[in-house]
């Protein structure tokens, strides 16, 4: 018993003083690199078999502290979106196979940063530019009834949306996870409106970030 007790009070101690190590202010403003694995949705209405499209995000951010808990963290962000599209309830859009949403997009989040020891809650607006994009299987365009590949024009270039998560965030280290919820429609063009009906960027992400 006396190993369980004296075990116990020196994992006790241990994590006792991890956490007064990370609780001391740091009050450096902090530059870095961070990058890591989205997993993104449209959910678009009028279809039976959507599945999330799995891709990447790296980039910059900035954590400059205005007080002893809080931050502002800006990031700078290319973040691969999208979906996977099997099947249309009432239009024959797809060939066999699967229609693919590739949408590639520069990030903006400026994020509120709450610390509570070694953890940061996340939470804060962002703002999207389209770099490029590519739906790629369609059957036709509805207008000519030619195969068609929609690109960057069909879609709008400006999205925006909240973010929000959870770090470890451990002087300039930090390891977390984000969700993003986009609030504009992402269709343009009429083919692309129809297809995309309501779509929205929804992105989950699991990041590593290093600053200095």
């Amino acid at each position: 018993m006396n190993k369980w007790i004296t075990g116990g009070l020196f994992t006790f101690c241990l994590l006792s003083g991890a956490f007064s190590a990370y609780a001391q202010n740091d009050q450096r403003v902090r530059f870095g690199v961070k990058g890591g694995v989205n997993l993104a949705n449209l959910y678009i209405d009028e279809v039976t078999d959507e599945k999330a499209k799995a891709g990447l995000h790296a980039g910059l951010w900035m954590k400059a502290p205005i007080g002893e808990f809080f931050a502002i963290q800006p990031e700078l962000i290319w973040s691969s979106k999208g979906s996977k599209i099997g099947e249309y309830k009432n239009i024959p859009f797809t060939q066999d196979g699967q229609v693919r949403f590739n949408l590639n997009y520069v990030d903006l989040p400026v994020l509120a940063s709450l610390t509570l020891g070694p953890v940061s809650i996340q939470a804060g607006p962002y703002v999207s530019y389209l770099i490029n994009a590519n739906v790629k299987n369609l059957k036709e365009d509805l207008s000519t009834g030619a195969a068609k590949d929609l690109d960057k024009t069909d879609f709008n270039a400006v999205d925006y949306g909240l973010a929000g998560g959870l770090a470890l965030d451990i002087k300039g280290f930090q390891l977390g996870a984000r969700y993003n919820y986009g609030l504009r429609e992402i269709g343009k063009s009429d083919v692309a409106g129809q297809i995309t009906k309501n779509a929205k960027n929804s992105v989950a992400q699991v990041f590593v970030g290093v600053g200095f």
